[in-house]
């Protein structure tokens, strides 16, 4: 599965692909230069339970930590992610 993000000054996405079909999309917005908001995460149903919503997350975080960024995620599911996994905390904006 490969994760692909496009990102504008205002917002973006990390999308994942395999088999050149879309399994799942994560959106989010900038707050300004240093944080953006998780608002949205969406998976194909055909590729439901196979994690990819959670290698979406993960991609935001490793994001995040490259680039000395924060995440404030809105988004229900990214929010359960971060309430599970406490090592990818940090990223948070308190």
């Amino acid at each position: 599965m490969e994760i692909q993000q496009i990102n504008d000054t205002r917002r973006g996405y990390f999308e994942a692909i395999e088999d050149g079909k879309e399994a799942g999309k994560m959106t989010y917005t900038w707050a300004g230069d240093s944080k953006f908001i998780i608002d949205h995460t969406e998976v194909s149903p055909d590729f439901n339970g196979k994690g990819v919503g959670k290698k979406l997350v993960m991609a935001a975080v490793d994001y995040a930590k490259a680039n000395n960024l924060k995440i404030i995620p809105l988004c229900p599911f990214a929010k359960s992610v971060f309430d599970k996994v406490e090592e990818i905390r940090d990223v948070l904006f308190s």
